[in-house]
């Protein structure tokens, strides 16, 4: 996680699992996409941890050991909901699916908070406005495992787990590209392979304060558009959601009307039934 595609794969990862969440029950084919994505990328994220694919040689570091084991439990997460998706045992088991998604936050915070390498200077700010949004995933998720008919919680778990995935897509550009540094402060390069490995560091106490303003201002505008995009959406599902509403109470008006138009087969006098058939008769003749 330590590099720039360290950082991408993970943020793809939560963007687009969460991207078209709202759109998940309107096909069968998509139902299960969610789950594949996030598994698929943990173990790619573990490997790209792991293994160097410059010398094709394991890396057993640290650091990379520990961003590995993070994505472990991302991995066992998208498992074994995947096993109780399949086999239909959710009603027994959602308790046990949200203790793993709790595990998975609580170990992403764990790493974030005590790394074995120290996070400092700028790179350490955007780690710490990260370790917001993932206690607020938390937070959620442990409210939705404990009240499951709650709207409130898996909606802000969504937006939260968006919202990691666009940061730490951001982070890796303003972190890892020199070309997207703030200015005043440079890329600092470690001799390790052919990677950047090191951190930003600023050469001023104006360029660092300077830096982490634009981190704030940043963070600020990527809420702000994340919430906007979410609203333009629950506006249009709710507006659908009308629509088809209104449609049924249409349709049971109707219907309605016309069982009251109906006259009963006991309110017909037996004369009228037999005037009635002698008409028909009539009729075909």
């Amino acid at each position: 996680m330590g590099t720039f595609v360290g950082h991408i794969v993970p943020g793809k990862a939560d963007f687009h699992s969460r991207f078209w969440y709202p759109f998940n029950g309107f096909s069968l084919k998509f139902k299960y996409l969610e789950l594949i994505l996030i598994f698929s990328f943990s173990i790619f994220s573990m490997t790209i941890q792991i293994l160097d694919f410059y010398s094709v040689d394991f890396s057993f570091m640290l650091d990379n050991i520990e961003h590995a084991t993070m994505f472990l439990h991302l991995a066992i997460y998208a498992s074994v909901a995947l096993l109780i998706e399949l086999t239909h045992l959710q009603e027994v088991s959602m308790w046990f699916v949200g203790i793993l998604v709790s595990s998975v936050f609580s170990q992403e915070l764990f790493l974030l908070h005590f790394h074995s390498t120290d996070h400092a200077g700028l790179e350490g700010h955007y780690h710490w406005l990260l370790q917001v949004v993932v206690l607020i995933s938390l937070v959620s998720t442990v409210a939705m495992t404990s009240f499951p008919n709650s709207v409130l919680p898996a909606f802000v778990l969504s937006v939260s787990v968006l919202f990691q995935g666009c940061w730490f897509i951001n982070m890796g550009f303003m972190l890892w590209i020199p070309g997207f540094v703030p200015k005043g402060c440079m890329v600092r390069l470690a001799e390790g392979g052919n990677d950047m490995l090191g951190a930003v560091t600023c050469g001023t106490e104006e360029a660092f304060l300077r830096a982490r303003a634009l981190a704030n201002l940043q963070f600020s505008l990527m809420v702000a558009a994340i919430l906007l995009l979410t609203a333009c959406l629950c506006l249009t599902l709710a507006g659908k959601l009308i629509t088809k509403r209104q449609s049924i109470e249409y349709e049971q008006l109707h219907r309605s009307n016309a069982d009251s138009n109906r006259i009963p087969n006991d309110v017909i006098s037996p004369m009228e039934k037999s005037v009635h058939i002698c008409m028909c008769e009539c009729t075909q003749t």
